[in-house]
């Protein structure tokens, strides 16, 4: 932005001005994990965003996993990282790793992130104010996952609250078991998905290590931009959507399908994606609607 004229930077002011007046007082649901959330460079973007976004009146909740700090402990103690399906499993010694990270460090460190870029970050799990209950996930061919739970139950209130103090909440996927006394670990997608629906969003934008959904995986110029979700089950017949896409696609569909205006995946690698989503006319990622 430095080297932009001011008649230029007025110009890019004046693109957004319709999308701010969209956007504002709206909740905006963003999934944060991936390379995103390990760049540095790449988190003070996605830091910057939503501290932007908040100051000029969008409300930003950020749901976060944790993927790599988990295996990096789980490493440190010895123990391999195992995964079903695409889920960590998760035993007891798991467990207690999980909610370190996530509960703790990572939760903290974004908290704190937030604050030094000017917004008003508030840290929670999936725990406080019950906003979360859960039970164990069963998959139908018996599959065993450990301590992963299934979401039955979102209570959004202590979200709600914050985002009407004008505090960013920075939400972790950690849920309290209500057929057992214990916690679960939950799919960060699937969180996302939950809360938005539960806080009746404007937009779930779930960030991740790809362009969005490519016609061909190998060519990135074959990006779907927008797409209805009548068109998402031929789609999956014709293998387009396969995979780990699967599931992210299954979460956006469900969005929409209760209530949820918009839903984008989208390339967490690209600087401020988040700001060209909302503010720019052309957007970035695959849009679902």
């Amino acid at each position: 932005m430095e080297n932009l004229k001011p008649e230029t930077r007025a110009g890019v002011l004046v693109e957004a001005l319709p999308y701010l007046q969209e956007y504002n007082g709206k909740i905006v649901v963003v999934k944060y994990g991936g390379n995103a959330m390990i760049n540095e460079d790449l988190k003070q973007a996605v830091i910057r965003d939503i501290v932007l976004l908040n100051l000029v009146g969008v409300k930003v909740v950020l749901v976060h996993g944790g993927g790599p700090e988990i295996g990096e402990l789980l490493k440190k103690t010895g123990k391999e990282s195992k995964f079903i399906k695409g889920l960590r499993y998760t035993d007891k010694e798991t467990m207690e790793a999980v909610q370190m990270v996530l509960c703790g460090k990572l939760n903290k460190n974004l908290v704190t992130l937030l604050k030094n870029a000017g917004g008003k970050g508030v840290g929670i799990s999936g725990m406080d104010g019950g906003l979360f209950e859960a039970v164990k996930l069963n998959d139908p061919d018996g599959t065993e996952y450990g301590y992963v739970g299934d979401i039955v139950k979102t209570n959004p209130q202590i979200v709600l609250d914050m985002l009407e103090k004008g505090y960013i909440p920075v939400v972790t996927c950690v849920a309290a078991g209500i057929d057992d006394t214990c916690n679960y670990n939950i799919n960060a997608d699937t969180a996302a998905e939950k809360l938005a629906i539960a806080l009746k969003a404007k937009k779930l934008i779930m960030l991740t290590d790809v362009r969005g959904l490519l016609r061909d995986p190998s060519d990135e110029s074959t990006l779907i931009k927008r797409l209805k979700v009548s068109e998402v089950p031929s789609l999956v017949r014709e293998g387009i959507i396969k995979g780990g896409m699967i599931p992210k696609v299954n979460c956006c569909v469900e969005c929409v399908r209760q209530g949820v205006e918009r839903a984008n995946i989208q390339d967490g690698r690209v600087p401020h994606s988040i700001l060209i989503e909302l503010l720019t006319n052309e957007g970035v990622g695959t849009m679902f609607s």
